[in-house]
């Protein structure tokens, strides 16, 4: 016999209470837990424990929820019972509703204190000072390359990186009314106005687009004039109730942001090695013919990969440069410790800035 809706209903409200009885009865054994961490001066948060429970769980799944749901609704809940331990401060380029506060929520959980900051600096002031525990910060834009104000201020912050976000970006249009007609002045972020570039001079040709410290500042900008408008995400758009009269405007329809989760040492250390990890590093080399190339020598011959290799000046006057390198690897790994022993030897400057698991 097929259940009506009302039935169903009845159903879901008891399941319902009983997911809520065991909720419960996991946030005790968590404070418990919490307890124990006070005593032996341990982290609270540990992101590498936090993968290992949700792939334990999704290697019991057995549908119809997929993997990517379960694991969104089991970091939420270690999240909330994170919170009775002790909440997490993340440090973000805020206002609310920025992709970098997007970035921190996938990444903890929404169950954190948010702190969030007016610049990039400020970030790094707040997880340097103890006003936030970790930072979040975007690092790369598969449309407009390295965020250079993120990769500078890594270069000489005591902040190590212990984690990545792949966030999928898609930018709106975003003002007082559901219409394009009438808008005389676009506020975002140089990245954003930038990755939109080929829309705003196709459809707003002679809308003045000015640079915002956030897009969230931008939108809350537009809120101010009905001739204005923003570009941001959904979040920014419900957070200051406005319309979104063109959805998806970036150029690249896959358009990505990596961002870094950095903190100090002593809040948390280098996370251990995982299936999939990545190793950032720094280096500079004296100003000789091949300096390059022989840096590039010691991964060739232990065999590991390099993902990433930017260069940025140093800012001496003398034409020198900081190289940005990602490999493939944990620095605990025999092979990936060779060849950064070998690196050394050869660089004028060197800093590992993390070792970390890569984000899917």
């Amino acid at each position: 016999m097929t259940a009506n809706l009302a039935d169903l209903r009845v159903r879901i409200d008891a399941l319902d209470k009983q997911l809520l009885t065991l909720l419960n009865q996991r946030a005790l054994v968590a404070e418990q837990v919490g307890e124990v961490k006070k005593r032996e001066g341990t982290p609270f948060f540990r992101p590498d424990r936090v993968a290992q429970v949700i792939e334990k769980i999704q290697q019991t799944n057995q549908g119809p929820l997929k993997n990517e749901h379960v694991a969104a609704v089991w970091r939420e809940i270690m999240s909330a019972c994170l919170a009775l331990e002790s909440p997490v401060r993340v440090a973000y380029l805020g206002p609310a509703g920025t992709f970098s506060e997007e970035a921190a929520v996938q990444f903890f959980g929404s169950s954190i204190e948010h702190v969030p900051c007016t610049s990039f600096d400020e970030v790094f002031r707040a997880a340097t000072a103890g006003t936030a525990e970790y930072g979040v910060v975007p690092v790369e834009n598969s449309t407009e390359g390295v965020v250079s104000r993120s990769l500078d201020l890594l270069l000489n912050s005591p902040l190590h990186i212990v984690g990545e976000v792949s966030l999928m970006v898609r930018h709106n249009l975003l003002r007082l009314s559901d219409s394009l007609e009438g808008i005389e002045v676009v506020f975002a972020h140089p990245q954003a106005l930038a990755q939109c570039q080929g829309w705003l001079t196709t459809h707003l040709p002679h809308a003045e687009r000015r640079a915002a410290s956030s897009n969230a500042e931008g939108a809350r900008l537009a809120t101010t004039h009905p001739a204005w408008a923003g570009i941001a995400g959904a979040r920014a758009a419900t957070q200051f109730s406005l319309h979104t009269p063109a959805h998806a405007i970036q150029d690249d329809a896959f358009n990505r942001t990596r961002f870094a989760v950095v903190c100090l040492p002593q809040t948390l250390p280098t996370p251990p090695p995982s299936s999939k990890d990545c190793t950032s590093l720094v280096v500079s080399v004296p100003n000789r013919p091949g300096a390059v190339h022989d840096i590039l020598a010691p991964l060739k011959t232990h065999g590991v990969s390099m993902t990433r290799f930017e260069s940025r000046p140093a800012r001496s006057g003398q034409w020198e440069y900081y190289f940005y390198i990602d490999l493939q690897g944990h620095r605990s790994q025999d092979h990936v410790k060779a060849a950064l022993a070998d690196l050394q030897q050869l660089c004028a400057f060197y800093k590992v800035l993390g070792t970390y698991p890569v984000s899917d």
